[in-house]
C-alpha cells in the first residue's frame, strides 16, 4: 500500500539531511556573504578608528639562587605576579613623580615569562616617550626589589647560619672548660669521661668550620644573583603599522562574520524546513518536475547568456504546450512564489498555443504583465476572473492563479481542471507544500506536474516520483481504480519530457486522503 510505504520512508529518513542542508546553506549566500563582507569592513573600521595606544617593551633577566635546570617556569611565573603588585607600581611611580594611583597605572602593563629566567614588560602610554619611560621605571623597580629580597634573603640565611655557630662556639667553650677542670688519674671511668669530652669538642669545632662555610657561602652567592639580574633589552617603543593592523583586524572579523552568517543560515535552514532539492519538492507536492527554468541574472546579461535563458524558455514553452493538448479540458499554471515569472510563462504558452485556435487566459494574478496585456490589444485575449465569470469565452482556456498563503482555495477549480504548479525553489515549507497538495486534491484538480523556478544548479537528484499514488491521478482525467478492499492501489509512472531518469528517489510522495472523513 502507498501509505505504508510512506510511512516506511519517513521513518527510515535521517532527521537531518545533510545534501538539503548544503544546498540550502549555499542558496542563502546572500547572508552569509554580506555578514562576512560586515566583518570585513568592521574590522578594518576598528583598526583605522580605534588605533592601539602607543606602547613600549622592556625585557629583563632574572637570576635566581635556587634555579634548576628542569624548572617548569615557576619561579618566572612568581616574578611575573611580583610585577603587578602595588609595591612595584608605587616605586615606578615614585621615580617618574606621578601622583597616578598604582591600580590605576596597574592596568596599562603586564609582564609575560618568555623562558626560565627571561620575562618581558609591556606597558602602554598615552605618547611613545611617556611609555618608554614608563616600561623603564618599572623595570629598574623590579630588578632593584629583585636585587633587595635576594639579598634580605642571603642575609638572614648567613644570620642564621653565625646564630648557630655562636652556639656552637658557647658549648665548645663550655667542653674546653670541663677538660681543663679535669687531670688524668687512674681511674677507667674518669679516663672514660675525658675522652668523651675530647670527641665532643672535635665534633664542634667541625661544625663550626662547616657553618663558617656555609655562611660564606651564602654571602658569595648574593652577587652572583645581583649581577645574573638586569635589563637586557632597553626598553624602546612598539612600531604599529597602520596597513599590517588593518590587514589583521579585517581577517579577523572576515573570518568571526563568515561563521556567524553560515551558523544562521544552517539554523535558518533547518527551522524554515523549506525544501529546495527536486526530489523533495517533487515528495511534498506528490508530483513530478516536468521543467525547470533558472532565475534571470541580475545584472545586465550578455549575448549567450540572453540566447541560452530564450533556449530554455522555448523549451519550457514547447513542454507545457505539449502537456495542455494532451487533454479538452482546461489548463491552470498556479504560482508558488513566482507571480511575475508565471505570468510570462502563461503568455508564451498562450501564444504558442494560438497556433491551434484562439486562447483565453483568465488572470487571477493581479499586478502582473497581465495585467498590462488586458490593456493591450496584440497577443491572446486575457480576462481577469469577474470578466471570464461574466461571459463564456471562446476557444481554449488558459488559467493563471497562485496557491500561496491566502488562495482562496475554492476559486481555483474555476481556472482549470488541470493544473500545472510553478513552483520557485527554497520558497515554501514542506507543511505548505503538504497543504498545496491536499487542497487541490480536495478541489478534484489534478497535477499534471511541476515547474522547478531557479533550482539548484547543483542539484543531481531526480524529481521524477515512481511506484507511488499520485495527486493528480485524482483528477477527472485519471481516476483510481477501486478494488473490494475499499483502497486504491495504483502506480503511475510521471510524465516528463523526453524519457524519465533511472534514479529512484528515497522518498516517495505521501498519499493524500481524498476528504477530511479519509484523514481522520
Amino acid at each position: 500500500m502507498t501509505t505504508s510505504t510512506a510511512a516506511q520512508s519517513s521513518a527510515s529518513a535521517p532527521l537531518l539531511d545533510l545534501q538539503a542542508l548544503v544546498v540550502a546553506v549555499r542558496r542563502r549566500r546572500r547572508v552569509w556573504g554580506a555578514l562576512a563582507l560586515l566583518g570585513l569592513l568592521a574590522g578594518a573600521a576598528v583598526a583605522v578608528l580605534l588605533p592601539p595606544r602607543p606602547a613600549a617593551v622592556a625585557k629583563v633577566l632574572v637570576a635566581h639562587k635556587d634555579d634548576q635546570p628542569n624548572d617548569t617556569g615557576t619561579l618566572i611565573r612568581t616574578d611575573v605576579e611580583l610585577l603587578s603588585t602595588t609595591r612595584i607600581a608605587e616605586q615606578a611611580l615614585r621615580s617618574l613623580d606621578s601622583g597616578e594611583n598604582p591600580e590605576d597605572f596597574m592596568r596599562d602593563y603586564r609582564g609575560t615569562g618568555l623562558t626560565n629566567n627571561l620575562f618581558r614588560i609591556d606597558v602602554t602610554g598615552d605618547s611613545d616617550a611617556e611609555a618608554v619611560a614608563r616600561a623603564k621605571a618599572l623595570a629598574d623597580a623590579f630588578v632593584a626589589d629583585h636585587v633587595r629580597r635576594m639579598r634580605e634573603s642571603a642575609k638572614a640565611e648567613a644570620d642564621s647560619l653565625l646564630d648557630q655557630r655562636d652556639r656552637m662556639r658557647k658549648e665548645l667553650a663550655e667542653v674546653n672548660k670541663a677538660i681543663g677542670d679535669r687531670a688524668p688519674d687512674d681511674d677507667p671511668g674518669a679516663s672514660a669521661s675525658i675522652e668523651s669530652l675530647y670527641a665532643r669538642r672535635a665534633e664542634l669545632d667541625s661544625r663550626i668550620a662547616e657553618f663558617d662555610q656555609r655562611a660564606a657561602e651564602a654571602r658569595t652567592g648574593t652577587p652572583e644573583v645581583v649581577a645574573g639580574t638586569r635589563i637586557v633589552d632597553a626598553p624602546h617603543a612598539v612600531e604599529h603599522s597602520l596597513p599590517k593592523a588593518v590587514g589583521i583586524d579585517a581577517a579577523i572579523g572576515l573570518a568571526l562574520g563568515l561563521v556567524l552568517g553560515l551558523s544562521l543560515a544552517a539554523v535558518g535552514a533547518v527551522v524554515a524546513d523549506r525544501p529546495v532539492l527536486r526530489r523533495d519538492i517533487a515528495a511534498n507536492l506528490g508530483a513530478s518536475v516536468l521543467a525547470e527554468l533558472r532565475r534571470g541574472p541580475r545584472r545586465p546579461a550578455g549575448r549567450w547568456q540572453r540566447r541560452r535563458t530564450r533556449a530554455a524558455r522555448e523549451r519550457l514553452t514547447t513542454t507545457l504546450a505539449r502537456t495542455a493538448r494532451r487533454s479538452a479540458e482546461p489548463l491552470s499554471l498556479l504560482e508558488l512564489g513566482c507571480a511575475r515569472g508565471t505570468a510570462v510563462i502563461a503568455l508564451d504558452l498562450a501564444g504558442a498555443l494560438e497556433a491551434d485556435g484562439p486562447v483565453v487566459v483568465v488572470d487571477g494574478l493581479p499586478g502582473t504583465e497581465l495585467a498590462d496585456s488586458r490593456r493591450g490589444s496584440a497577443g491572446p485575449t486575457v480576462l481577469s476572473g469577474e470578466g471570464a465569470a461574466a461571459e463564456a469565452p471562446q476557444g481554449r482556456r488558459l488559467g493563471v492563479g497562485s496557491v500561496g498563503p491566502g488562495t482562496a482555495w475554492t476559486d481555483l477549480r474555476y481556472l482549470g481542471t488541470r493544473t500545472v504548479l510553478v513552483v520557485r525553489a527554497g520558497h515554501g515549507s514542506a507543511a505548505w507544500l503538504h497543504t498545496v497538495a491536499r487542497q487541490l486534491a480536495d478541489q478534484r484538480i489534478a497535477v499534471t506536474g511541476v515547474v522547478l523556478i531557479d533550482p539548484d544548479p547543483r542539484d543531481r537528484t531526480d524529481g521524477t516520483l515512481w511506484d507511488v499514488a499520485r495527486v493528480a491521478s485524482r483528477g477527472h482525467d485519471e481516476r483510481p481504480t477501486r478494488h473490494n478492499g475499499g483502497g486504491t492501489s495504483h502506480a503511475v509512472q510521471a510524465v516528463g519530457e523526453g524519457r524519465p531518469r533511472t534514479e529512484r528517489p528515497s522518498m516517495p510522495a505521501a498519499r493524500v486522503p481524498d476528504s477530511d472523513q479519509e484523514a481522520r
